[in-house]
């Protein structure tokens, strides 16, 4: 193998690496330029239609990327991400609504809770779908009661 194909198959490495350093899907279609290119390289194309070949793969790589439910990530906001706050989607006791609003003791502290709209007051037992600063938004907790006798 020439020392121009030994180029393509290293960046194509390079990228592969990186690319699992970094999580996104776009630095791997740049490979797959790459690896069309050392593959041009081999058929013996010249070194501008290895380039042109490199770009337009991975042009349509990428382009076929974003198209694609990989390339489209659902962007959540941060009060309401669970990858961001843990605290979303823990459950806590509400015993009385105030105008649907409550003062609970939540992991030893004082929180506001706030019923969020459409949701019942009489579930006793509801779960945190948003932070807003120190207010606690709950819903009612689909989840079963656990059982304190099954331990």
């Amino acid at each position: 193998m020439a020392p121009g194909g030994l180029f393509w198959w290293i960046g194509a490495g390079v990228l592969v690496v990186l690319e699992l350093m970094s999580g996104t899907f776009y630095l791997l279609m740049v490979a797959i330029g790459f690896v069309a290119a050392a593959f041009a390289h081999i058929a013996g194309a010249a070194a501008d239609v290895q380039f042109a070949l490199a770009a337009v793969v991975a042009l349509a790589a990428v382009v076929l990327l974003r198209r694609s439910r990989f390339g489209r990530r659902k962007r959540e906001q941060a009060s309401r991400n669970p990858d961001v706050n843990l605290d979303i989607g823990q459950t806590l006791n509400v015993p009385a609504w105030q105008e649907r609003k409550a003062r609970v003791t939540y992991r030893g502290a004082a929180w506001d809770v706030e019923l969020a709209a459409g949701e019942p007051e009489d579930a006793q037992r509801y779960e945190i779908r948003e932070l807003r600063g120190s207010c606690l938004v709950v819903v009612a907790s689909r989840q079963p009661k656990a059982d304190a006798t099954a331990i």
